[in-house]
């Protein structure tokens, strides 16, 4: 993920065209298939897709993660079946949002997780260079350069080392919409462009729905903003650039995409609860508000992971009450971020290795899958496993995209700038949306911000 010298920095938001939801919109949900259970009682195993795993009886492994609720739930049913397979237990530690911060502590402490996944590619790299990480071992490898492409597996190397798979992917350029409120206001098409977007947004508003709902409160969802709406006004080269820090956020073409948000941003009764309730509203109330209670939002920004929340916490139908379209192109396409976790190993010793090596299989993509609100970059999985067709239409794109991606430019970023709560980027576009007016300034905190990271790693 990061480094200290942005000249070595890997880079990748996803370029895939608009066709990756071609279709999308009118998907109905449908059930997943049931999981293979290859049990073997916690001795040695093989799978019937050849994976082998070692006996790990008497063994606790410690995962770390991001994930809480319906994604922490929706991992743990791989844990279960990596239980079964090898007899280890794994205990989950969330990390909060200071990812980097809590896993630092740990490692310094001398207790760090067998297992973390990485939100931020960047923190991959500065982990890398303080010697925190262990590099995969022959089986991991194995499976990792069977069931992936090269752009995957690069995103997991550092200088010439192997060290992680990004087992969860993610389409972070996704609009959902709640069919009821776009009835209710006459819509019958999804908007395609930035202006038409704003027009429904008003239609919506008019009509007596709140239009969009923001997750404020997670500075992480007001970058991925800015990110959709950059990538597509300024283009892949200018996006790369500014993932680098080759050019200065007080450039121009930073100056537009903050006019433009601010278009969205700027009118405060275009977003449910005004930008205060915004800045008040984490991501999982972004969705729940969206699909459910007296008088949801209409419309809520966010990656494919969206589905999970719909799930677990509303009543609402994949398909038939809640429908996606893409970010609306505000250049001459659509944008399409990608991001993803990378699991990683913190500790030497078999059960690490093995934990790794099965999160790379097709076994644990397919379970992963089947519970919903996954990406998974695995080419090799049954992709009929998706808990609902809009997932499965969304990541058999992603697959058939190849290497042909760019990844999330916050999470390219040295962790103090793109991946830490209440500092750098996440903290001055929660100011920017507080005070959508102050462009100038924002720019020059963005910038101020950023150079420290950088210069400092």
């Amino acid at each position: 993920m990061r480094t200290t010298s942005s000249k070595n920095r890997t880079r990748g938001a996803a370029t895939v065209t608009a066709a990756l939801l071609t279709g999308a919109l009118a998907l109905t949900a449908c059930g997943g298939s049931d999981n293979k259970d290859n049990s073997s009682g916690g001795g040695s195993s093989e799978s019937s897709s050849g994976l082998k795993l070692p006996s790990l009886s008497g063994q606790t492994l410690e995962v770390a993660a991001v994930w809480t609720g319906a994604e922490q739930d929706n991992f743990m049913k791989v844990m279960d079946e990596f239980k079964k397979r090898t007899g280890a237990k794994v205990d989950f530690v969330p990390t909060g949002n200071n990812t980097s911060t809590f896993l630092g502590t740990k490692i310094q402490g001398g207790k760090p997780p067998d297992v973390a996944f990485l939100p931020q590619v960047g923190v991959l790299h500065q982990f890398a260079d303080k010697g925190w990480l262990k590099p995969l071992g022959a089986d991991a490898k194995a499976q990792l350069t069977k069931n992936f492409s090269k752009g995957w597996v690069d995103l997991g190397a550092w200088k010439g080392t192997q060290y992680g798979v990004y087992a969860k992917a993610a389409n972070k350029s996704l609009v959902w919409y709640n069919t009821a409120a776009f009835d209710a206001a006459g819509i019958t098409a999804a908007p395609k462009t930035w202006k038409d977007f704003l027009a429904t947004a008003q239609t919506l508003s008019d009509a007596g729905s709140p239009a969009v709902s923001i997750a404020g409160a997670d500075g992480w969802t007001l970058t991925d903003w800015f990110e959709n709406v950059y990538l597509s006004q300024a283009g892949p080269e200018k996006y790369d650039q500014l993932a680098a820090h080759k050019i200065k956020w007080t450039d121009p073409s930073v100056t537009q995409a903050l006019t433009t948000l601010a278009q969205l941003w700027g009118k405060n009764e275009l977003i449910a609860g005004g930008n205060k309730g915004a800045l008040n509203t984490e991501f999982p109330k972004s969705v729940t508000q969206t699909f459910s209670g007296d008088s949801p939002a209409a419309m809520v920004f966010e990656g494919d992971f969206v589905t999970a929340n719909i799930n677990a916490d509303t009543k609402a139908k994949l398909g038939t009450d809640a429908k996606v379209f893409p970010f609306p192109a505000v250049g001459s396409e659509s944008p399409v971020v990608s991001g993803g976790d990378v699991a990683v190993a913190l500790k030497d010793g078999k059960g690490a290795q093995a934990l790794l090596t099965f999160l790379a299989s097709t076994d644990a993509a397919d379970i992963w899958a089947a519970q919903g609100g996954i990406l998974s970059p695995n080419k090799e999985m049954d992709q009929s496993k998706y808990k609902d067709a809009i997932t499965g239409q969304i990541a058999k794109q992603l697959i058939a995209a190849g290497d042909n991606f760019r990844f999330d430019m916050s999470d390219q970023a040295p962790a103090a700038f793109g991946g830490t709560a209440g500092v750098g980027e996440w903290k001055d576009l929660q100011d920017f949306l507080r005070n959508p007016k102050d462009i100038a300034g924002t720019q020059q905190q963005l910038e101020a911000d950023a150079a420290k990271a950088y210069g400092s790693g």
